[in-house]
């Protein structure tokens, strides 16, 4: 008598399972990959506001040359970054930068603002200052 080969349904079914569970895998990486990216490039593009912020207003004070706005343009393209607008209103600047986010996603803006310190008035405390020997005097 011949023995008969039983069939089994699921023969194969384990690879199916492998390539399923690594494609998974692969995207969820691939996701995290394009977050991570994105984080880092809108840190920068803050980075590249706050720093473009600061040099025009110093010099709208005076304490820089140059005219603020264009200021804030040099400094943003140094950091990578496009000056996106610039506005200067008694002293105080407010930018916003561009970098682009070369993907589907757009690009990633920073918008920051700087001016001169707050006025100490009388009779109020002083700004609070850096520990002795820091330099912050």
């Amino acid at each position: 008598m011949m023995a008969v080969p039983v069939r089994n349904s699921e023969l194969g079914a384990g690879t199916v399972l492998a390539v399923g569970l690594g494609l998974m895998l692969l995207l969820a990486v691939s996701a995290v990959v394009l977050l991570a990216q994105a984080a880092v490039l809108a840190t920068k593009a803050a980075s590249a506001a706050d720093l473009a912020a600061l040099a025009a207003a110093d010099a709208a004070r005076g304490l820089s040359p140059g005219e603020p706005c264009a200021v804030a343009a040099e400094v943003a393209g140094r950091h990578g970054a496009r000056l996106v607008s610039c506005s200067v209103a008694s002293g105080t600047v407010q930018v916003r930068t561009e970098l682009p986010f070369h993907g589907m996603f757009g690009s990633a803006t920073g918008l920051a603002r700087a001016g001169p310190p707050p006025a100490v008035e009388d009779g109020a405390p002083e700004p609070a200052r850096g520990p002795p020997g820091t330099g912050d005097a």
